[in-house]
């Protein structure tokens, strides 16, 4: 008899949960959207999430309960937005609406944290800036000393409705925990977060690795469900969990989203430390790392210009790679990974035509993307061994074309990725599975797989190569970066 797993997703505009089986289908899923405003992108209330929570739970099980023995449902997972805290007394009641990831008031708190760790721990993570939780801790010391004293715990967001599940307010996951000061390679919380900031020792959360069993649900909510005593497993931060739910947990295995941006995740054996912060790395609960970055190129450029007759666009482009031009579509200004210019601004040639453009623009993603994977194997010494993609820009068979003769590599587009369905398999790894790699390697499904031609590839090499240069001239970046054979 099929065993089935929750995964709950928290998102800046809503919750999404789906009840997925062993073999990775979807028996239901259910949606509940939250107003974007100004306000929601620095508060939110966990009361709404929880509510909106309830509601989807309530939708699932009134679908598929004449199908699905709820005996069989088993476990219980949350993942949500990374850096988003909440405070919480004695009660386990909220002091305060959610400090949401987004929000950008602890600016100078960040950089101050920043500047502590950095000095005072340097080994540990130090990438602090506006969106990390730690920062925001310390901007709501600072600015409700009031109300700190009845703060009992710091919760992220993902364990708020893990604690209302379980009861349990007082765990968290490594993933959650590292950008609110948590020791990831030494396994604790370092002594300057209560030394040298306006911080208490007991805030601090216990931590354990995604995919561990907190709890169980609650009696109350057995009864009020019809639904077994399910584990209540540790969650993961939103990005990480849809890492998981591409595919690529193992070592070796990268997987890149191209949605509004370009995000690049993976697992390494070892810890990969950049020095210039463009990277930075969760830890897999099998003791793996999980490196990671996001840029500011991505797919939004067909949004603005493409969109009206895309699928006309993607026949024609079939036809043209590939193409000599060199195209780099950022729309804003300034890029992020895989390489740090505030100056960059996007460049294409003047006086092709729009199936021309359209097709450089994608090349030229893809050369971003090469070059991201060859600042990774340089840093982390192991080399990239296939690429799972998702993202609207996986939908592109012509583009998933270029890129995997433009990386050299085999690119996977995975069947269906997304935070609660990543949550659902991390529910799964350790109550049904034996770890997070079998249940993902069970539950995950390749849609399409492409591979490189040595004609194509051959003729990439040297507009890659031509790209690269075009970015030391404009003094975007300042080396090339051989790729590791």
């Amino acid at each position: 008899m099929k065993k089935y797993f929750f995964g709950i997703d928290v998102g800046t505009q809503g919750v999404r949960v789906v009840l997925v089986d062993q073999d990775g289908e979807i028996a239901g899923s259910s949606e509940k959207s939250f107003p974007l405003t100004e306000s929601s992108r620095e508060e939110q209330s966990p009361e709404l999430w929880w509510e909106s929570c309830l509601e989807c739970l309530r939708k699932i099980v009134d679908f598929v309960q004449k199908d699905v023995d709820l005996n069989t449902i088993l476990a219980i997972s949350v993942t949500s937005t990374s850096g988003t805290v909440i405070p919480i007394d004695e009660n386990n009641q909220p002091l305060h609406h959610a400090l949401m990831y987004s929000d950008t008031r602890p600016a100078l708190e960040g950089k101050h944290c920043r500047e502590v760790a950095k000095k005072f721990h340097p080994t540990g993570y130090t990438g602090f800036n506006a969106s990390s939780g730690l920062s925001k801790m310390v901007w709501f010391a600072n600015n409700f000393p009031e109300t700190t004293h009845r703060i009992k715990t710091w919760i992220h967001a993902a364990d708020y409705i893990t604690g209302k599940l379980s009861g349990d307010f007082g765990t968290t996951d490594y993933t959650n925990a590292l950008k609110s000061g948590f020791d990831v390679n030494n396994g604790h919380w370092p002594d300057y977060l209560w030394t040298q900031l306006s911080l208490k020792k007991q805030w601090f959360q216990k931590v354990v690795p995604s995919g561990s069993v907190v709890g169980a649900l609650l009696p109350a909510l057995q009864e009020k469900f019809k639904l077994p005593a399910l584990f209540v497993v540790a969650g993961m931060t939103d990005g990480c969990a849809s890492q998981v739910a591409s595919g690529a947990v193992n070592p070796g295995n990268w997987n890149t989203t191209i949605g509004t941006t370009l995000v690049v995740k993976g697992v390494t054996t070892k810890e990969l430390k950049d020095p210039e912060g463009r990277l930075y790395s969760h830890r897999h609960p099998e003791g793996y790392w999980m490196p990671g970055g996001a840029g500011n190129i991505g797919a939004d450029w067909i949004t603005a210009g493409f969109s009206s007759d895309l699928e006309a666009l993607n026949q024609k482009a079939s036809r043209l790679i590939p193409t000599n031009h060199m195209a780099y579509p950022l729309l804003q200004k300034g890029e992020r990974f895989p390489f740090i210019a505030p100056q960059a601004h996007g460049f294409a040639p003047e006086n092709i035509s729009r199936e021309e453009l359209f097709t450089a623009n994608m090349e030229g993603v893809a050369y971003i993307e090469r070059y991201a994977y060859a600042l990774i194997e340089k840093l982390a010494h192991e080399k990239v061994n296939a690429v799972y993609t998702a993202g609207g820009g996986s939908n592109s068979d012509v583009w998933l074309k270029i890129r995997s003769n433009v990386l050299n590599k085999p690119v996977y587009k995975c069947a269906t990725v997304t935070g609660a369905v990543g949550a659902a398999i991390l529910a799964a790894s350790h109550t049904h599975f034996k770890s997070l790699t079998e249940a993902a390697s069970a539950m995950t499904h390749i849609e399409k797989a492409v591979f490189p031609s040595e004609t194509l590839v051959n003729a990439y090499e040297s507009r890659y190569q031509q790209f690269v240069s075009t970015l030391i001239e404009k003094e975007y970046i300042f080396e090339k970066i051989n790729q590791s054979k």
